[in-house]
């Protein structure tokens, strides 16, 4: 189960403190249920998504993770830049305990990203899909609990999206998802429930399409 307690979220600017994007936001996120974050842009999704996958910290309130959360797969923050593909591999492992079998954890990310000779080059020559792949074949490469997702399965070619996809459904028959994507076609392929974010609030639903619902509802007014 993931905890959201009471949480609240903004950034600076170089005006000051920016508007709140998540206020008072509470949730708890069952075990063994996938979910879909729905909403606008600038809605939180991407924000709530980071703060659950712990590469940002909320403002106020709290978020406990009882179980092993990874990073948002889809974001191409959290990578060295200085270092290459393989290199940040190999950083991960070590970080994760992976010495023993890291050639076979290498050999894994460098197939699935299909990054051809960039996987020997530094990251910040990479496109911003090209290090969605590395991430999220890194991610990959470890078991969690729970994986989230912000738009991954549109990185790439056809043949990649084929790929994520297939990764996804593999994952879930024992692990669950937190998804972003602006498809309602890939939410309902991969979640069951979901959360709807508008106005810095955060609306849960056990049924995707009820949120899909309201949020479409919303967007017509």
């Amino acid at each position: 189960m993931i905890l959201v307690d009471n949480v609240y979220k903004r950034y600076l600017t170089d005006h000051g403190p920016g508007p709140w994007i998540l206020r008072g936001v509470s949730l708890n996120i069952p075990k063994n249920v996938s979910v879909g974050l729905i909403g606008q842009n600038g809605a939180g999704k991407s924000t709530l998504l980071r703060l659950i996958g712990g590469s940002d910290t909320p403002n106020r309130g709290r978020i406990v993770r009882n179980c092993r959360v990874s990073w948002p797969m889809g974001l191409v923050g959290g990578l060295h830049l200085d270092l290459t593909g393989r290199q940040n591999a190999k950083f991960v492992c070590r970080i994760f305990g992976h010495d023993k079998d890291m050639e076979e954890k290498i050999s894994f990310i460098q197939d699935f990203a299909e990054i051809g000779r960039y996987f020997d080059e530094p990251v910040q020559t990479y496109s911003s899909g090209m290090r969605s792949r590395l991430k999220f074949g890194i991610s990959l490469a470890f078991e969690f609990d729970v994986y989230i997702s912000d738009e991954v399965t549109s990185a790439g070619d056809r043949s990649f999206k084929a790929k994520a996809s297939a990764a996804f459904r593999n994952l879930m028959e024992k692990r669950s998802l937190i998804m972003v994507s602006h498809s309602d076609g890939t939410l309902r392929e991969f979640c069951q429930a979901g959360i709807w974010l508008h106005q810095g609030q955060a609306h849960w639903f056990d049924d995707l399409e009820e949120a899909l619902r309201n949020y479409h509802e919303s967007i017509k007014s």
